[in-house]
């Protein structure tokens, strides 16, 4: 029986510190999908990989020896014992029916730090594209990650999950207004240009701010998000400069490391005379030194203070959530019936192989023996012997598939074959599966 596995590390099981490693080193690395090659207990392979979580989702025959050969490509991925050794106690497995109920949650964002929000579902698209290039995707995980993709779509079609601005940027500018009430008066300088930032920069404006600056390696990105908000930009290279006018300062960049250090924010918080300053760093690796926070009247809020203002959202979208779980236990039940019927394929297409070739055989026979026939008595005489197979199949065929999720299902495949005197085929596939569904 073929398994289906995810292993994996996200926002919940993981602090900060840990995550960002991953982060970097999963920006850096090439994908891990490229040794699937010499994978000898993984049948088919997926890698997915964003700020808050790292997950492996694959098919093995057995689970223990797949989980094992799975875990030791991620820790050769992360490279390093430090990464290894601290990832080992973050990590969780789902299996089979959970594993397959987990991606629809992943894939619907139910299990996003900001329940609802969008860009997950457009981050696993982009991984199934790597794994089509990579070929690590075969028949069971193809459907399994297109019904993703449906699911995901119809959680957000028919619940009001999506219906308010929720991610991580939202829950950012929410932050920043209970921090200062009103926002149309302050300063706010975004650095880094990406879709965060961009997210971010829209809320902003949603909420009267009309004081934005915006600082970016690529000045052409710069200006083109300058431009849509309403905003100035500043040369990358001198935005530490802009921290003595500002209000609040929201980092999402890309960098390895630290883009400010306890000293680069100390001298600026002379020159503006100690005035509280706040820093919204909601990249992973953090831009903001955590000791920044240490310094007089300077306050950092990283992604993981977010959960603050997201359980508060929580609450207000629960319902919703709790409909989307109902679609997805649903969605869930019908893949698991999908599946179980792969075992009795080989089977169903064997018996199918066999009548087929009976009916071929008696009907050359009877052409042979009636050489007067013309074609359209020998076009009806197809139809019809092809008409009584199909029926006399019709039966034993539904019984097979009826019978997928019972223990004895092993027993009622091997009278099938035994009766039939059947010989299985031992590859099927993705076009035959199609046909003995119908």
């Amino acid at each position: 029986m073929t398994n289906i596995i995810i292993l994996g590390v996200n926002h919940r099981t993981a602090p900060v510190e840990i995550r960002e490693q991953i982060a970097l080193v999963c920006r850096e690395q090439t994908n891990p999908l490229h040794v699937y090659p010499r994978l000898g207990r993984v049948e088919e392979l997926f890698f997915l990989s964003t700020c808050n979580r790292v997950e492996l989702l694959f098919t093995c025959r057995s689970a223990r020896e797949g989980v094992e050969e799975v875990k030791q490509l991620l820790k050769r991925h992360l490279g390093g014992s430090e990464i290894a050794d601290s990832l080992e106690g973050c990590l969780y497995l789902f299996y089979n029916e959970e594993a397959v109920k987990h991606l629809f949650r992943v894939a619907s964002s139910l299990d996003s730090m900001v329940v609802g929000e969008p860009q997950i579902l457009g981050q696993i698209k982009a991984a199934y594209r790597e794994a089509t290039q990579y070929r690590t995707v075969s028949v069971i995980l193809n459907r399994l990650l297109h019904k993703s993709f449906s699911v995901a779509k119809r959680v957000r079609s028919e619940t009001r999950i999506g219906s308010s601005a929720v991610s991580i940027s939202y829950a950012a500018v929410e932050l920043a207004r209970k921090i200062f009430g009103e926002l149309a008066d302050k300063k706010i300088l975004l650095v880094g240009a990406g879709e965060m930032a961009e997210l971010a920069a829209a809320h902003f404006l949603a909420q009267g701010v009309r004081r934005m600056l915006v600082a970016n390696r690529t000045l052409e990105r710069a200006l083109e998000m300058a431009k849509r908000f309403r905003a100035e930009t500043i040369p990358f290279d001198h935005f530490q400069d802009a921290l003595m006018d500002v209000d609040i300062v929201l980092t999402s960049t890309g960098a390895a490391e630290p883009i400010l250090l306890p000293g680069d924010v100390k001298s600026r918080m002379r020159k503006r005379r100690n005035r509280p300053l706040f820093f919204i760093d909601i990249a992973v690796p953090r831009d903001v030194d955590p000791r920044v926070n240490q310094l007089d009247n300077v306050y950092v809020y990283d992604i993981d203070d977010l959960q603050g203002v997201v359980a508060l959202n929580q609450a207000q979208r629960q319902k919703e959530a709790e409909r989307g779980e109902h679609i997805i236990a649903e969605e869930s039940l019908k893949f698991q019936e999908w599946l179980g019927t792969l075992e009795v394929v080989p089977t169903i297409i064997a018996l199918r192989k066999k009548a087929e070739g009976i009916r071929r055989q008696e009907l050359r026979r009877t052409f042979t023996q009636l050489p007067d026939l013309d074609d359209r008595h020998r076009e009806a005489l197809e139809v019809l012997t092809e008409s009584i197979v199909n029926k006399l199949l019709h039966d034993p065929i539904v019984f097979l598939k009826k019978k997928n999720r019972r223990s004895t299902k092993k027993s009622f495949m091997d009278f099938t074959q035994q009766l039939f005197n059947l010989t299985e085929g031992s590859d099927v596939d993705s076009s035959s599966l199609d046909s003995a569904e119908g």
